[in-house]
């Protein structure tokens, strides 16, 4: 992630959830969205989206030291 930035679209596409979840995440202040100033439009600092990375790959990690995978089709 080399730019500032991220659309809400490209932030829950790396952190694989949808837009609406974002959005309910900003409202209950899991994760903080910015807004753009050109168009009012929500963005997400990169750097903030990696630590909230981070801090998921951590709470696995430390639940019985595994990790399960779910893909729900």
């Amino acid at each position: 992630m080399d730019r500032r930035y991220l659309s809400i679209k490209e932030a829950a596409k790396i952190i694989g959830v949808t837009p609406l979840t974002l959005r309910n995440w900003d409202k209950r202040g899991v994760l903080t969205s910015y807004r753009n100033p050109a168009n009012n439009y929500r963005v997400y600092r990169s750097d903030q989206i990696e630590l909230f990375l981070r801090k998921i790959e951590n709470s696995k990690n430390k639940k019985n030291g595994r990790r399960i995978d779910i893909s729900i089709v």
